[in-house]
């Protein structure tokens, strides 16, 4: 109950902070739908020239897209730790963290939040129900719970692979790039994984599990049958990617060796 207090606490702060910049809020907003949108007309140019790639429809690839856009949105919001060796290790940030009796990753999660981000929630979501609608996909009473299984379990797999990068910044805290580099990489993940060879797809399921984010969970909505053991694999990948994170960054914050020279 105390960390859920902090939590809408720091909320609240957030909140008044970026109602003091509205036009600024907006701008974010619109950048993010603009980026969003341009994705989804590079899908729509790529099927301009063919109707099927390796066996799946348009419609279903923007199903996929959409459902990809829910999952990142929820990671984009909390899980904002892109620049976290630089701000934390290099300019020592993480002493003020380390001073504070709550747990530093929850400290750095709640500092880092973009709420605007959640707005790609809405996106994803309309998306899904234009594809759905083209497809005529059947909805039974139990599938909005599963939805939200299967996006909760998303969104701790791009959080558990991001937080076990920033780890690395415990054990070398030498500028890197390597970040950027995983944000494309996990834009794979939005795609059917068939498309690729056997090692990219072997990768994209068990190595940096971005799959388990877009085109698996999703293939249980577009009643692929062959996927769904992958589809109903994506909470429990979700939940052993971000508990592996979390022990690692317990681990590291222990071999933090503080901002002194």
């Amino acid at each position: 109950m105390r960390y859920i207090s902090i939590f809408f606490q720091y909320v609240a702060q957030y909140m008044k902070t970026r109602l003091t910049y509205r036009v600024d809020m907006v701008i974010e907003i619109m950048s993010d739908l603009l980026f969003q949108a341009v994705n989804l007309v590079f899908i729509l140019v790529v099927f301009s020239h063919t109707q099927f790639l390796s066996g799946w429809t348009r419609d279903e690839i923007i199903f996929i897209y959409g459902f990809f856009l829910v999952p990142y949105a929820i990671f984009g919001a909390f899980f904002n730790i892109w620049d976290f060796n630089e701000r934390y290790i290099v300019k020592g940030e993480l002493d003020r963290i380390l001073t504070r009796p709550i747990h530093s990753l929850f400290q750095i999660i709640l500092e880092r939040m973009e709420l605007e981000s959640l707005f790609g929630v809405i996106t994803g979501v309309a998306i899904m129900f234009y594809a759905g609608g083209r497809l005529d996909l059947t909805v039974s009473w139990y599938d909005p719970f599963i939805f939200v299984m299967m996006v909760l379990g998303g969104a701790a797999v791009y959080a558990g692979i991001f937080i076990l990068l920033a780890c690395i910044s415990f054990w070398s805290d030498s500028r890197t790039s390597i970040m950027p580099m995983m944000y494309n990489i996990g834009n794979y993940g939005r795609y059917p994984v068939d498309i690729y060879n056997n090692v990219i797809r072997f990768v994209l399921t068990w190595i940096l599990p971005f799959a388990f984010v877009g085109v698996y969970p999703s293939a249980y909505f577009l009643g692929r049958e062959e996927w769904y053991n992958y589809a109903f694999l994506t909470p429990f990948v979700g939940i052993a990617c971000l508990s592996i994170s979390v022990v690692v960054w317990n681990i590291g914050v222990t071999k933090y060796r503080g901002a002194g020279n």
